[in-house]
């Protein structure tokens, strides 16, 4: 896709960035920039950062960044919610995501946003990773398969990849924000949701990049998160029963109607 077609996306479609950011001063300024490259704004949520990742942003000045910044840590969830209210705020009809610690590319954007380019598209477009490349740490590709499995099961749809962060939000459709927990669990309950409400979600291949172990920083806690999401699962299943799957039917219903 050419810059001139990607721009034309961004201000048809009111595209901004949204950043959760947690204790990474080391990598956020340097994808702000990156991510600065592809759209012209970016809303950085500074959840509780205790290594001076607010005070760097503030002083590093950059045109086209919001900053929205609130102590103490709340969650991933929380971030990403807080983002997507301040940019429908701001009048943003949809927000590309994405995290703060240099896994994404930030080049890979345009690729997210041409689903977008057809004028009736109103999807919800999900950046999948290649979870076999090098690198790849074993519990991401088991986490990933777990949640895939359930995911199919609560919403009759197949994804590949239903943890990644890089994505892309119709704002105006995320009706149920009030009830999205607060944590890394939040982007699978949002899937779900999406699904639930007849949103299309649409996979995109994107690139990844997983520095090797001695480098790596993650606030992924492997068993309180892992707990948080077989929880957020069951109670999940018990949604698409009496809630979830009766509104497929209803839509198949109207459909061939």
């Amino acid at each position: 896709m050419s810059s001139s077609n990607v721009s034309d996306i961004i201000r048809e479609r009111h595209v901004c960035a949204v950043m959760p950011t947690y204790n990474n001063v080391a990598t956020v300024l340097h994808v702000i920039r990156q991510v600065l490259q592809q759209v012209p704004a970016v809303i950085v949520v500074d959840d509780g950062s205790t290594d001076g990742t607010a005070h760097a942003i503030t002083q590093a000045a950059l045109r086209g960044v919001t900053l929205v910044s609130y102590a103490p840590n709340r969650g991933k969830g929380h971030a990403l919610v807080t983002g997507f209210r301040h940019a429908m705020q701001m009048g943003y009809d949809y927000a590309v995501t994405i995290d703060s610690d240099g896994q994404h590319y930030a080049a890979d954007i345009p690729l997210l946003l041409q689903p977008l380019a057809d004028p009736a598209a109103d999807a919800l477009v999900v950046g999948e990773r290649d979870m076999n490349q090098p690198n790849m740490p074993q519990g991401n590709s088991f986490a990933n398969r777990f949640s895939n499995f359930w995911f199919t099961l609560q919403t009759g749809v197949r994804l590949r990849d239903t943890q990644t962060g890089f994505r892309v939000y119709p704002l105006r459709r995320l009706r149920w924000l009030g009830l999205t927990t607060s944590r890394y669990e939040a982007e699978l309950q949002m899937l779900v949701f999406a699904a639930w409400h007849g949103t299309p979600i649409v996979p995109v291949g994107v690139r990844v990049y997983y520095p090797p172990r001695g480098e790596r920083v993650t606030h992924f806690r492997p068993v309180a998160d892992f707990a948080r999401i077989s929880l957020l699962n069951v109670a999940l299943c018990f949604g698409a029963v009496v809630y979830g799957w009766p509104c497929r039917l209803w839509r198949k219903i109207r459909l061939k109607a």
